[in-house]
C-alpha cells in the first residue's frame, strides 16, 4: 500500500513540476491567461506552492494589477518567508504602488540573502531618490559603483539624485559619464544634460545636447521643450518661437506652450499675436500666466484701468507672487500715481519676504 502511495506522490510532484515549468513559459511568451491556468491547477492540489503563488503574483503583476500580485508573494511568504523571488516581485509591487518605505524594506529582507544583487541594490537606491533620502540612496548607488565601475543605472540615478536636489553641476558629472566612449547615447541622457544647463543659465552650452536629442528624434517633447526655453534666456524669441510652435503643431491645446508662445510673440512686440496665443490657451482652462501677459499687454497699450482690474484679481488670487505687485506698481507709475505704486510694493514686503526686484524698484521710486 505505501509502494502505491509513494508512486502517487512521485507522479503528483511530477506533474506539478511539468505544470510550473509550463507556466512560467507561458508567462515568458506573455500567454497570461493560458499561465494562470496552470499555476490554478498547481494550487488546486498544493494551494501552498511556492512556484505557483510567485507565478500567480507574475501574472498579475504582467496584468498591472499590482495589488492582486502583492497578495500572491504575501501568502507565498507566508508559507516560505526567504523566497528571494516572492520578496523581489512584492518589492516591485509596492515601488508601483508609490509605497517607497514598504518596498526598501522588503528589498533589505532581500539583501540579507543576497547582498551583491546589483539589480536588487539600484532599484534600493532608486527608491530611497524617491523618498527624498539623499544620503541612503548616494550610498547605495556607490556600492554599486564599487562593485560595477561604469553601471549605468547607478551613474543615471546619481545624476537623477543630485538633479532634484538642485545640485547641478555634480548630475553634470555623473550624466557626461555616459557620453564616454559611447557612441549611441540614450536621448534621456542628452535631455538630462540639456536641462541640467538650463538649470545653470548655461544656455548656450545646453543647446547641442537638446539639437543631439532631437537628430534621435525630431518630436522628441523634452528636447524641443528644452531649445526653446534656451534661446528663451538667451533672449533669442524668434528661435524660441520656431520651437513653442512645434510642440503645438503636435499639442495644440497645450496651455502652458501657449502662454510661453504668447510670451515671445509678447516681447518681440507682437502684440496682436501675443493676445491670440493668450486668448487660446484661457479658452482650454484658466491660466494667471496667460491672464498676466494680457494685462501687460493691455499695459503697453496704454489700458492702464482694464491691466490694474486683472492684476489687482491675481494679487488675490496669488498675494505672495513678487511679480504682480512689480507690475501693478509699474501700472500706478504709468497712470502718474506714484504714492500708490509704493503702498503696493509695501504691501508685498509686509509678507517679510526678500525681493531684489521689489526692493531696488521701491528704493527708485522714493528718489
Amino acid at each position: 500500500m505505501s509502494e502505491v502511495n509513494n508512486a502517487d506522490e512521485i507522479q503528483e510532484i511530477s506533474e506539478i513540476s511539468d505544470l510550473s515549468k509550463k507556466g512560467y513559459q507561458l508567462l515568458k511568451e506573455n500567454k497570461i491567461s493560458d499561465a494562470v491556468e496552470c499555476f490554478t491547477r498547481i494550487l488546486a492540489v498544493n494551494d501552498n506552492n511556492n512556484y505557483a503563488l510567485v507565478g500567480m503574483g507574475d501574472a498579475a503583476r504582467k496584468r498591472g494589477s499590482f495589488r492582486d500580485a502583492a497578495g500572491f508573494y504575501q501568502r507565498c511568504l507566508s508559507f516560505h518567508p526567504g523566497n528571494n523571488y516572492a520578496l523581489f516581485g512584492l518589492a516591485d509591487c509596492y515601488k508601483a504602488l508609490n509605497q517607497y518605505h514598504k518596498a526598501i524594506e522588503i528589498w533589505e529582507q532581500y539583501l540579507l540573502h543576497d547582498d551583491k544583487n546589483i539589480t536588487v541594490l539600484t532599484r534600493v537606491a532608486d527608491a530611497y531618490r524617491k523618498v527624498r533620502d539623499f544620503k541612503h540612496s548616494r550610498a547605495v548607488y556607490q556600492r554599486v559603483l564599487e562593485m560595477e565601475e561604469k553601471n549605468p543605472y547607478a551613474i543615471i540615478g546619481l545624476g537623477h539624485l543630485h538633479y532634484d536636489f538642485k545640485e547641478y553641476r555634480d548630475a553634470l558629472f555623473y550624466w557626461e559619464k555616459m557620453l564616454e566612449g559611447s557612441q549611441n547615447v540614450d536621448i534621456r541622457v542628452l535631455t538630462s544634460i540639456g536641462n541640467c544647463h538650463r538649470k545653470l543659465k548655461t544656455f548656450d552650452q545646453g543647446i547641442p545636447y537638446f539639437e543631439e536629442a532631437l537628430k534621435k528624434d525630431p518630436y522628441n517633447f523634452y528636447a524641443l521643450f528644452g531649445l526653446a526655453d534656451c534661446y528663451r534666456g538667451l533672449n533669442q524669441q524668434n528661435r524660441s518661437l520656431e520651437y513653442w510652435n512645434h510642440i503645438l503643431e503636435q499639442d495644440p491645446r497645450n496651455k502652458v506652450i501657449l502662454t510661453r508662445a504668447g510670451d515671445a510673440y509678447r516681447y518681440m512686440n507682437e502684440y496682436a499675436k501675443a493676445v491670440e496665443y493668450y486668448e487660446r490657451a484661457l479658452n482650454i482652462e484658466f491660466d494667471a500666466y496667460a491672464v498676466l501677459g494680457l494685462a501687460v499687454v493691455s499695459k503697453i497699450q496704454g489700458k492702464y484701468e482694464e491691466a490694474r482690474e486683472s492684476l489687482q484679481r491675481l494679487i488675490q488670487q496669488d498675494p505672495k507672487n513678487y511679480r504682480l505687485y512689480v507690475e501693478l506698481a509699474d501700472c500706478f507709475i504709468r497712470m502718474g500715481n506714484r504714492p500708490k505704486a509704493v503702498e503696493t510694493l509695501e504691501t508685498f514686503q509686509r509678507f517679510g519676504i526678500r525681493n531684489n526686484t521689489v526692493a531696488e524698484m521701491l528704493e527708485k521710486i522714493r528718489q
